[in-house]
């Protein structure tokens, strides 16, 4: 008798062990699930933001005459209606940053923008070839910048350029982007 106590008590421990471990393990699961649904970030995404995306505008370096990318945020909406509009005007206004320097002189204007095929043809006024902004700024350098920036879009591989509607000598060919050395 003493025996059969002995392995019925023994019994029911062993079932009460396995089930305490399912329920244990159970309740653990539950509360990972829970802890995962209560995270808050710090900062919710603003509608602003999430309609921001970084492009890479080409600029030349003060000291070196180097070229270099600056990432710029800009409003998705803005790069969608007229991209190449948009990338020339911010190629134009410059570099926020102190150390480069804009290679297409200030007055140039876009006169208008297309593609053929992968060729994006940029019709540009005669300010881009009548004012030098620096004897260290290269035409070669100049147009460096604006194809690089312009290739960045995936559908462009290729950038003519047009004067004031016509074919310049200063400008003829067609230009491909240019691998850039990288700088320690």
């Amino acid at each position: 008798m003493k025996k059969q106590k002995t392995v019925i008590i023994f019994s029911i421990l062993f079932i009460l062990i396995i089930l305490g471990g399912y329920f244990g393990i159970r309740y653990a699961k539950k509360q990972e699930g829970n802890e995962m649904l209560e995270y808050t970030p710090e900062q919710e995404i603003t509608e602003e933001q999430s309609r921001q995306t970084i492009v890479s505008l080409y600029f030349i370096e003060k000291e070196t005459g180097d070229i270099y990318p600056e990432a710029r945020l800009i409003d998705i909406k803005e790069l969608l209606q007229l991209p190449y509009d948009k990338l020339m005007e911010l190629l134009i206004q410059g570099p926020k940053n102190d150390k480069l320097t804009r290679a297409i002189p200030e007055n140039t204007k876009l006169n208008k923008a297309y593609t053929e095929g992968d060729c994006l043809v940029l019709d540009v006024s005669a300010d881009i070839i009548s004012n030098v902004i620096d004897e260290k700024i290269t035409k070669e350098k100049m147009i460096d910048t604006i194809v690089n920036t312009m290739t960045e879009l995936t559908e462009i591989n290729q950038v003519k350029f047009l004067v004031d509607g016509q074919p310049n000598e200063a400008l003829e060919g067609v230009y491909v982007r240019k691998v850039l050395e990288t700088h320690k």
